[in-house]
């Protein structure tokens, strides 16, 4: 199993970018000069009334569609050269007032170099049951959640709540807090003051418990490196009670559904981050969890791999499962259905990526990115307390 993974290196005094891919030169030059080649290939794409996941997923699988990502309420997709926007129309829902050209980006060229992104459909997703929907509306919930280091503040008396077959992220720059309110609901701290709760159950008393409902992927790479890929998803599979036939059906599904036939044998230590961060994962996965708490699960990893942990995330949404993520990259922020901003220990901002962004337009920025939105709250954040 080969891994896809780009570099874009700076050459000091040089405005070029070396992309290597497999230990082969793709490309070398101007930045700006590949990004170019992608002129009217990029389309922005939404259809009222129906989930962004879904038509993702619809979208991807298009003989015209080379890579495609969720952005806010619209579908940022790449055109395969010489494909006609409006081809998209019929056999997608989207009519041709909603598809609209988009400028390329140079992420954009460098996924176009590769072929292209997946095509939607997770193997993951098609091996996780689906989980039926109770009619408890909120399966996570913060109350004046606080956590202190001594004199330090990390948590400040967050409040927010998650509800089934969502998926909710925690959005900031590193050292926001974003983290340790992870671990608090997760239940690995115990919160200074207030409350976590996960389907109704408080993790100062029942955290053991709750913990059989939920899976956890940790920020950085935690399995046992001495262990084989095979051995890490065996134990772990152990952990979480599963024995006999359920214990090697499962190993056996989740090998299949992630390719890791190839590299079994092969201990984590060896292997790429992407492979690592897909193990991770997938270790996480063994006991079918309904809540899945990812802390972030693709920092270092390349965009391709990126691209292919959110299918598998939308996928397992699909299924009913509840998604809690932390992440600093502003495009992954687009794929939660509503983001909490985290800031000096504090929820300073909360909504749908679309309404954050519109909270930040004015006459000079009609048309915020997500870099811009959370760039421009943290500035007001900053001016009020200032002036406070």
């Amino acid at each position: 199993m080969k891994q896809k993974l780009g570099l874009a290196c700076t050459l000091l005094g040089q405005p070029d970018v070396l992309l290597l891919n497999d230990g082969e030169l793709l490309y070398r030059g101007a930045p700006q000069d590949l990004t170019a080649t992608m002129a009217g290939r990029y389309v922005l794409a939404h259809a009222d009334g129906i989930a962004h996941r879904t038509l993702l997923q619809q979208a991807l699988q298009h003989p015209a569609v080379s890579d495609g990502v969720i952005q806010g309420k619209y579908l940022r997709l790449m055109l395969k050269a010489g494909a006609d926007p409006h081809s998209l129309c019929g056999p997608l829902p989207p009519t041709p007032g909603n598809i609209e050209e988009t400028a390329p980006r140079f992420e954009d060229a460098f996924i176009d170099l590769l072929g292209g992104g997946p095509k939607g459909d997770s193997s993951l997703a098609r091996i996780m049951p689906r989980i039926p929907d109770d009619g408890d509306d909120k399966v996570i919930e913060a109350h004046h959640l606080t956590k202190r280091f001594g004199e330090f503040v990390a948590t400040d008396r967050v409040d927010f709540t998650v509800r089934r077959g969502e998926t909710f992220g925690l959005l900031g720059p590193n050292g926001a807090g974003k983290s340790t309110t992870f671990k608090m609901m997760f239940g690995l701290l115990t919160p200074s003051e207030g409350h976590a709760r996960v389907l109704g159950m408080d993790l100062k008393i029942s955290s053991g418990k709750a913990r059989q409902h939920l899976g956890y992927m940790a920020q950085k790479f935690s399995l046992y490196g001495n262990l084989t890929v095979e051995q890490n998803l065996r134990f772990f599979s152990g952990v979480y009670g599963l024995r006999g036939r359920q214990q090697h059906d499962k190993v056996a599904a989740m090998t299949e559904a992630f390719n890791f036939t190839p590299i079994s044998r092969q201990t984590p230590d060896a292997l790429p981050l992407g492979f690592k961060q897909r193990l991770a994962l997938a270790c996480a996965l063994m006991h079918e969890p309904d809540i899945l708490f990812l802390d972030e699960p693709t920092s270092g990893v390349d965009p391709l791999t990126r691209r292919e942990f959110w299918m598998h995330i939308n996928g397992m949404v699909n299924r009913g499962v509840t998604v809690m993520v932390t992440t600093h990259f502003m495009d992954e922020a687009e794929y939660c259905d509503r983001i909490g901003l985290v800031y000096r220990g504090k929820l300073i901002a909360g909504g749908t990526p679309d309404a954050l962004k519109q909270q930040v337009v004015t006459p000079e920025m009609p048309d915020p990115t997500m870099e811009q939105a959370f760039i421009a709250l943290i500035h007001a954040y900053d001016t009020e307390n200032a002036h406070g």
